[in-house]
């Protein structure tokens, strides 16, 4: 399997691509800017350059150069503007759904957020357009063909990984590590009974190969 990790440059994508590495899987970084692709391919990364803004034409070719049969979409405007929210975790993500699907690579994973599908939750949270494009990412995502699978982690930090989680059919509270993220991820795409699945979860005490299998 060759996966493309898109947003590869965010917290998640970068321990997504070390996650990978170590297991053995060909990763390819999708990258927007010059200085991210040369210092991935020092470190003897394969990248490709996908700009979500770009036209859907672009985006579709950049994702035919991957020659990926596995795409990750992790990427994100970091809260850069609500503008820019619409346009990368909405509009661009729909974008490679779409050129994933024409292109027939099948697999797709998307890393969402928790309360994405709850909007009683958004108001509070005052991060509402996250939300919004979140929610309707993923419902789009539910209406393809594609053998898709979405990740809803809790409130994520930067401590190690536990490598333990609990899943939430309703979320209760809680946080996770970025890299228990990763490995769930990894471990979703190894997983053919997570297609068409969406995952919540929290840190726990159940190991991530038990959990997600």
């Amino acid at each position: 399997m060759k996966v493309l990790i898109i947003g590869a440059h965010g917290k998640v994508g970068r321990l997504l691509v070390n996650e990978l590495q170590d297991r053995k899987v060909d990763v390819v970084a999708g990258l927007r800017k010059e200085e991210q692709i040369k210092s991935y391919q020092a470190d003897g990364i394969a990248t490709q350059y996908i700009d979500l803004t770009a036209p859907f034409a672009e985006i579709k070719q950049s994702i035919a150069e991957s020659k990926a049969d596995a795409v990750v979409f992790s990427a994100g405007a970091g809260g850069a503007s609500d503008g820019l929210t619409i346009e990368i975790d909405l509009d661009g993500a729909i974008k490679t759904m779409d050129a994933t699907e024409q292109l027939g690579i099948k697999r797709y994973v998307m890393v969402s957020a928790v309360f994405s599908d709850d909007p009683s939750k958004w108001g509070a949270s005052g991060i509402r357009p996250y939300y919004t494009a979140k929610h309707y990412a993923d419902k789009y995502l539910r209406s393809t063909n594609l053998d898709y699978t979405i990740v809803h982690p809790g409130t994520l930090t930067d401590e190690a990984a536990n490598e333990k989680i609990n899943l939430q059919s309703n979320y209760e509270g809680g946080s996770v590590p970025r890299a228990d993220v990763a490995k769930v991820i990894a471990q979703s795409l190894e997983t053919p009974s997570t297609i068409k699945k969406d995952i919540n979860f929290v840190s726990g005490d159940e190991p991530i190969d038990e959990v997600v299998r």
